[in-house]
């Protein structure tokens, strides 16, 4: 446990951020399976337009650093290359 006040109150900021990290990290995998979710089932319009709606969510996660931004091009890349083969 922490002595100093400072890192009693660093720890309880830090349980703060983790919840709201959390609930962005979940908001975007939500996003990247709906996308997902209409490519298995054939419907390019679907999945145009739920890839549309993930994209700013997407870098909404790497500009707030809960994600790395070279992790939200390869996902965008790769959810766009799929969208595109179909």
């Amino acid at each position: 446990m922490a002595n100093h006040i400072s890192s009693k109150k660093r720890i309880r900021r830090n349980e703060r951020r983790a919840v709201i990290n959390k609930n962005r990290l979940s908001r975007v995998r939500t996003f990247v399976k709906k996308v997902e979710a209409a490519i298995e089932a054939g419907n390019k319009d679907e999945a145009q337009a739920a890839f549309l709606a993930a994209m700013p969510e997407l870098h909404r996660g790497a500009s707030r650093g809960v994600m790395h931004r070279n992790t939200v091009s390869r996902k965008t890349s790769r959810l766009a290359a799929k969208i595109k083969a179909m």
